[in-house]
Formats: C-alpha cells, sequence, structure tokens
C-alpha cells in the first residue's frame, strides 16, 4: 500500500496525492510511505525516485543492520523498531532529502502511523519539514523501546525478591535471553544516532539536533538499563550456582563422613564374617559384646573427632 501526504507552500497538508503532482510549484515539501508494498509498488523506488540500487536493495533484503549511507541528492538509514510481543526487530527504511521522504517497510507500524497522524493534525504540524519527520519517527521508534525494557527489568526485580533457593532457573535465563535480544536492537541504535549527529553531510539546524541529541540521551539510558540488568542476571545465576554448590559440598560432606565412620565397622564385620574354623575369638563368651563394643567405641570416637575438626559446622 502506498499512501502520500505533501505540504504545500502556504502549510497546508494535501492527502492522498498522485506520484505525478508531488514535484508541483506549490509542493514544499512530501512524504510517501510504502506500508508491505507489492513487488510492482517497490519500482517507485527506482522508476519514479531513481534512489541508489544499492539502498533499494537493502530495502528489499530484510532484515539489515541499522546504518546511515549518503547519496548525491539524498540520505539513506535502516532503523529498527520493536516488536512488544516477540522483542524481534522490525525494520523501517528511510529515504529523506530537503523537500521529500520515504518511509518503506513491509509491516504495519504503529511508529509511522503515529507520526502520520501527527502531519495530518493541523495542531502539530506547525513547521514541520522532512528532517522533523525523521526525528518524530526515531523519537516514536526509541519510546516504543521502553515498555519492553521496563517489563523486564519488573519481572526481574520480582524474581531477585524471591528466594534464591526457590526461583526457576529457567525463568532467569528467559530473561536473559530477552535482555539479549534488546540489546541487539538498541545498541547499534545507539551507534546509528551518534553517526547522526556527528555527521557533517546530514544537513539540519541546531535546533533540530537538540531534539535528536535527546533521542541519542534515551539510548544511552536505555544501554544502562539494559547492561545493568545483564550484569544482575549474571549475578543472580552465580548466586544461584554458589548456592547449589555449597549445598551440594554439605550432602557430600555428611555422606563423606557418615562412609568413614562405617568404613572400619564394615572392616571388622567382614573379618569375622569369613568363616575360618579357628578363629580364636569366636570361642569367647563374650566377643560378640566385646566386637560390638569396640566397633561403637571407633563410631563414636571419629564422630567426636570430625565434630572437633568443625566438619558438622553451619557454614550458613
Amino acid at each position: 500500500m502506498i499512501r502520500t501526504a505533501a505540504m504545500t507552500i502556504d502549510q497546508t497538508i494535501l492527502r492522498d496525492v498522485p506520484l505525478e503532482e508531488l514535484r508541483g510549484e506549490q509542493i514544499q515539501w512530501y512524504w510517501v510511505d510504502l506500508n508491505g508494498p507489492t513487488e510492482e509498488e517497490t519500482h517507485i523506488l527506482h522508476d519514479f525516485f531513481a534512489f541508489h540500487p544499492l539502498a533499494i536493495e537493502d530495502c528489499l533484503q530484510f532484515i539489515q543492520r541499522p546504518k546511515l549511507d549518503y547519496y548525491d541528492d539524498h540520505n539513506f538509514m535502516i532503523i529498527q523498531a520493536i516488536n512488544q510481543k516477540s522483542l524481534s526487530p522490525e525494520e523501517i527504511d528511510i529515504f529523506w532529502c530537503s523537500n521529500y521522504i520515504v518511509t518503506f517497510h513491509r509491516k504495519p507500524s504503529v511508529e509511522v502511523d503515529t507520526v502520520w497522524e501527527r502531519l495530518l493534525d493541523a495542531k502539530k504540524r506547525k513547521n514541520l519539514n522532512p528532517v522533523q519527520i525523521l526525528y518524530h519517527l526515531l523519537d516514536k521508534v526509541v519510546d516504543y523501546f521502553f515498555p519492553s525494557v521496563y517489563q523486564i527489568e519488573d519481572s526481574l526485580i520480582q524474581l531477585e525478591a524471591e528466594d534464591t533457593d526457590h526461583y526457576k532457573t529457567d525463568d532467569l535465563f528467559d530473561i536473559r535471553k530477552e535482555l539479549l535480544k534488546l540489546r541487539r536492537i538498541i545498541f547499534p541504535m545507539r551507534e546509528l544516532l551518534y553517526r547522526v549527529l556527528n555527521s557533517e553531510r546530514v544537513q539540519m539546524s541546531k535546533k533540530d539536533k537538540v531534539y535528536f541529541k535527546d533521542i541519542y540521551d534515551h539510548l544511552l539510558m536505555l544501554t544502562e538499563i539494559v547492561e545493568s540488568n545483564r550484569e544482575l542476571t549474571k549475578d543472580m545465576r552465580d548466586s544461584y550456582l554458589s548456592v547449589n554448590s555449597n549445598r551440594m559440598n554439605s550432602i557430600m560432606m555428611t555422606l563423606t563422613v557418615i562412609t568413614t565412620i562405617f568404613m572400619p565397622l564394615t572392616f571388622i564385620a567382614g573379618i569375622y564374617g569369613m568363616n575360618f574354623s579357628y578363629m580364636p575369638e569366636l570361642t569367647w563368651r563374650y566377643g560378640y559384646f566385646i566386637v560390638l563394643g569396640i566397633m561403637a567405641g571407633i563410631a563414636l570416637s571419629m564422630f567426636a573427632f570430625f565434630r572437633r575438626k568443625g566438619w558438622f559446622k553451619n557454614d550458613d
């Protein structure tokens, strides 16, 4: 689907303007949005706008890393929005220069629709131009990062509040996986905004640059949140593994003590269970009780020795 909007010299918005009329003398600048275009509709990128073939190729090869390219008469940018449910990236391609902006996206975009409605709103479209449309698009894309980041952070805080012995490691690793998805989107977008702000080939006023700087600050904040949460998941994972390791060591120590105590007792029982005919102790009247006493004495002595060594102290 292709939709068009044009700003006239007298600041009037015209909707659904035919492509042939977009370059009229009364048109100050225009916006063409290609939403899930068909193969025939994509041809206007070459036939009508004559964009560079490499830029068109990037549009058709989904999904690309965020980037910024400069051409003789226009700039080309790839940005990534976020799918709130799957946290997967959704590509939006943008061509712009001083008198037009063209957006290309294969799926419906809430961010693009929001800015489109802003353009059509007479109260909000005052003095808009392609650079400001670009700003609003980037701003909305970044704004939609925050709900996902905060939702994951809340889940992590709730998980951290649970006892280390009881929370599920699967939940922890799921959160870590989601943070990784966000990281793969937010970090490249941060680098993209840095390029926009420091590029001499992106023409914008100082006033507009302040707004783009605000988006960059938001991305820096998102980066810090994602990184701090990833560090927290790492600490929680290490804590869980440490607790389980200590518990396992305690269990192994208990089993080792029991095994060690019963080793001499088993040895004695093994000797008198060999059924030799000439064993003097077998004819003693009180031999059975003497051996049991010796075995009990050995067990108690070893228990006292281990206790004195501190093997039964609780490290917790």
